[in-house]
């Protein structure tokens, strides 16, 4: 525990926490990605599209709960707050879902990649697309938008 503790202190410091413990998460999000998409694909003998869809669905449920709970520590009051913020998720998840498809569509059918590495091409375009959306769009800390409105209204007086 005290390495991990001076760990993270180190990636705090240096303002690396947040991005380390998106990207541990996102591994992990790959990972359910890639066994749901292979588990559809070559155990149930879907094809492609089915097979990425379930894929999909299954690494978004995984990473809006992990990136609610433990990357963004996104608090929401409500269940309004919740259903705005979830559908935010997933507005922005449909967008990295049609990178995501339009990269394994190429790759696999355009270019003869195998699905595998396909997959591992795609999944590093998805990962830095969803980080950048997740900060930027989605999981806003409450105390982060009073002040960006506090620094709103002062750069208008």
């Amino acid at each position: 525990m005290k390495l991990y503790n001076r760990f993270r202190t180190e990636l705090e410091n240096r303002h690396l926490w947040e991005v380390f413990i998106y990207l541990f998460f996102g591994g992990l999000t790959t990972v359910v990605n890639f066994v749901v998409f292979f588990l559809a694909k070559d155990l149930a003998h879907l094809s492609l599209v089915p097979s990425n869809t379930l894929a999909w669905i299954g690494a978004v449920l995984f990473a809006f709960v992990t990136n609610k709970l433990w990357v963004f520590h996104s608090k929401t009051e409500t269940p309004s707050e919740l259903a705005v913020e979830f559908g935010k998720f997933i507005f922005y998840r449909l967008l990295s879902y049609a990178i995501d498809m339009g990269a394994m569509l190429l790759l696999v059918n355009v270019l003869h990649m195998g699905d595998f590495w396909s997959k591992m091409v795609t999944q590093v375009l998805v990962v830095v697309a969803n980080y950048v959306f997740s900060k930027l769009f989605i999981f806003k800390n409450k105390s982060e938008v009073v002040i960006l409105e506090e620094n709103n209204e002062q750069s208008h007086k």
